[in-house]
């Protein structure tokens, strides 16, 4: 059998109506036929669209069947024991030429109860905002179900949502349940439960191409929807630190720092104490990671998946790089 290595992935792409071109003129990705490209997912264990290996020996496998052979070597013991085979975290970038419409996701306890296996909570890394981006992250004040509901009936939501500017390396976190949306023209790497649940609440009144209306999930949202105020989950963290590892986002679901890079410089990492996989996704410039057995190049809108048995790794610039780390603790 072949030992692990660090894997890379085939990119799956998707149109969406409120899809923009990034992915082709910033990432220089090919989506091919495809009118524009909304998100691209970089890593996925959802069923019906598990990441296919594109490097090394097990290229062409899935991800999951990598899992199922290698278990707690790939994913960690503990991601093991409680996820299985099933690839526990989706990474995609989301490119909005348009706004995303106003949406929820469920909790793992709301999805369970309708047979899902979990729920979706996120983060956003904005990896490009043009000027005057913005995006929904909760009420600006506390809501009754029932003023909701007159308010999506009357197409008023968007007085009661909390609007926040956005700017180039802002991070947000957005919990199961918080009513959120993307703004036009802020392009993200989303880090997210292993889920592809929404549902959507307003959609702008649009249609798409063939002058259809999308489909809207009243009730469900009416059930999940928690309508307190809260903040609006923007991080905070030191922006002018570089050479070392910031930290984001932690929480049940995943870790998630970020990394900034001079030119010409080198960061070593230990994952001898991690018992997890770690995901990193250059965001910005390329980088070369190396290892006991070999060298891979990573370039802005990819990530590469470390396997739990490889604890020393040394991440290496050409020229100035941002990247993602993630994992679960």
């Amino acid at each position: 059998m072949s030992v692990l290595y660090p894997l890379k992935f085939a990119p799956a792409y998707f149109e969406k109506i409120w899809g923009g071109q990034h992915v082709k003129t910033i990432l220089h990705q090919d989506f091919g036929d495809l009118m524009n490209c909304g998100e691209m997912w970089l890593l996925s264990g959802l069923e019906g669209q598990n990441s296919i290996v594109c490097n090394g020996d097990f290229a062409g496998d899935e991800l999951n069947d990598l899992i199922e052979t290698f278990m707690g070597d790939l994913v960690g013991e503990d991601v093991f024991n409680k996820y299985g085979e099933r690839f526990p975290l989706l990474i995609k970038i989301i490119d909005p030429l348009d706004n995303l419409s106003i949406q929820v996701h469920p909790d793992d306890e709301l999805a369970q109860k309708i047979g899902l296996y979990n729920g979706k909570t996120e983060m956003w890394y904005v990896m490009n905002a043009e000027k005057g981006a913005k995006l929904v992250s909760g009420f600006n004040r506390d809501v009754t179900p029932k003023e909701f509901e007159e308010a999506v009936a009357n197409k008023s939501v968007e007085g009661m949502l909390n609007y926040v500017d956005v700017h180039n390396d802002d991070a947000f976190f957005i919990p199961a349940r918080k009513i959120h949306a993307l703004g036009a023209g802020c392009m993200v790497a989303e880090i997210q439960q292993t889920s592809d649940t929404s549902y959507r609440v307003y959609d702008w009144d649009r249609i798409d191409r063939f002058g259809m209306k999308r489909e809207l999930h009243i009730d469900e949202a009416l059930a999940t929807i928690n309508f307190k105020k809260e903040d609006s989950g923007k991080v905070s963290y030191d922006k002018k630190t570089k050479n070392a590892t910031v930290s984001l986002v932690k929480c049940p679901y995943f870790t998630t720092n970020l990394i900034k890079l001079d030119t010409k410089s080198a960061l070593v990492k230990d994952y001898s104490e991690l018992d997890s996989f770690v995901i990193l996704m250059c965001t910005e410039g390329s980088f070369i990671l190396s290892y006991e057995n070999g060298t891979e190049a990573v370039r802005t809108g990819e990530c590469i998946l470390i396997p739990n048995v490889i604890n020393k790794v040394e991440i290496i610039s050409d020229g100035e790089c941002k990247l993602l780390e993630v994992y679960i603790v």
